[in-house]
């Protein structure tokens, strides 16, 4: 009996450590296989077929108005439709007036050809800024002369005020180009993010003195060399009348890219009236202002004044007061264009070319009577 239990502790001994080797081996074998890696995904930044489409934030100021011309409020984002390049985009945000603050550039003409009604625009400019601006608002003053001058950066309606009443009419040429380029390339530096930017401009529109009409012009009598004492005076004056349009769209375009690029609503009266018929060079100014209000969601308003230099003192001051009547309703109406001014933004994932022109249509949803103002497209910038 003895035996047999010895025998039985010896197989128990010899089967411990075969589980003791067994247990080693594994243990062992188990350290040197290394634990295994999650493959790598392809991400945006990696070499390969994944494909990254970076969208861009694109911002869309918008004002709406009743039949009356009443600013129309409260509306959120599904009250908007946005069509990019006719493809419908989701809106990702929409604020309205009463919460974004304002940046204006005011400028104004001091050419001799808005002279006679110079004084009525700083003043009724000035009682505008009094009555639009809360705070938060700013206004940069500039004028139209010679070239571009900023008379006051960015400041407060009080201050605002004070500058323009010193500013003095010239008897200048008229950089209308530069002078936009410079309030448009201003504001899209200086004002701050998420702000609606407006340029609101008095002006005739017409251009004899920016940069590029000189060296436009320039490149004409350049071209011509010794030719030019060869050709008769009405050949010169045609051939610089067909130079002229060409020059001048050239720049216009320009200026509206500026405007499109510092997300700028434009907006301009024309002093001179209907007498802006009276010559081509006039009737383009005229389409410079319309062309930039359009574009950008603006109005381009083009008041009948009277004259106010005839030879009938009576009538002269007759046609002062309706003179001024008009230019403060039109500021009127400005002021309500500005209290129904929402800032619609949306992602755009397009993938469009770099300075391509894309057309936008901004609508409502419900717009049964009423007027929706929008910037009609944009340039692909970065």
């Amino acid at each position: 009996m003895r035996s047999f239990f010895i025998e039985v502790y010896i197989v128990k001994q010899r089967l411990s450590i075969v589980l003791a080797i067994i247990t080693f081996i594994s243990t062992a074998l188990f350290a040197q296989t290394p634990t295994p890696t999650p493959k790598p995904t392809a991400t945006p930044a990696d070499d390969g077929d994944v494909i990254k489409v970076e969208s861009r934030l694109v911002v869309v100021p918008v004002s709406v108005t009743d039949s009356l011309g009443q600013p129309v409020l409260g509306l959120k984002a599904n009250d908007f439709r946005v069509l990019e390049e006719n493809k419908r985009q989701e809106i990702a945000q929409v604020s309205d007036a009463e919460k974004v603050p304002l940046e204006i550039a005011l400028l104004f003409d001091i050419s001799a050809s808005t002279d006679s009604m110079f004084q009525f625009e700083l003043e009724t400019a000035s009682q505008f800024l009094k009555e639009v601006m809360r705070p938060d608002d700013r206004a940069t003053i500039f004028t139209i002369g010679e070239r571009p001058i900023m008379v006051q950066a960015r400041s407060s309606s009080e201050t605002s005020q004070i500058s323009i009443k010193n500013i003095r009419s010239t008897k200048e040429f008229t950089a209308f180009y530069d002078s936009i380029n410079a309030a448009g390339n201003y504001l899209g530096k200086s004002a701050p993010q998420g702000t609606r930017k407006v340029i609101i401009a008095i002006s005739d529109g017409e251009d004899t003195n920016s940069e590029g009409v000189r060296r436009g012009f320039s490149a004409v009598y350049n071209s011509l060399g010794r030719r030019i004492d060869t050709i008769s005076g009405k050949e010169l004056r045609e051939l610089l009348a067909s130079k002229r349009e060409e020059i001048r769209i050239k720049e216009q375009i320009n200026s509206l890219k500026i405007l499109q690029n510092a997300d700028t609503v434009f907006y301009s009266i024309n002093p001179a009236g209907s007498s802006y018929q009276l010559n081509q060079i006039s009737m383009f100014g005229q389409s410079n202002l319309q062309k930039f209000a359009e574009e950008t969601g603006g109005t381009a308003f083009l008041p009948k004044f009277a004259q106010i230099d005839t030879k009938d003192k009576l009538q002269n001051s007759f046609n002062a007061r309706r003179n001024q009547e008009i230019l403060s309703k039109i500021f009127r109406q400005l002021a309500n264009e500005l209290q129904a001014q929402y800032l619609v933004q949306y992602y755009s994932e397009s993938d469009f070319p770099m300075n391509k022109y894309v057309q936008l249509n901004v609508n409502l949803t419900a717009p049964t009577n009423r007027r929706v103002r929008a910037r009609q497209g944009y340039f692909v910038k970065n």
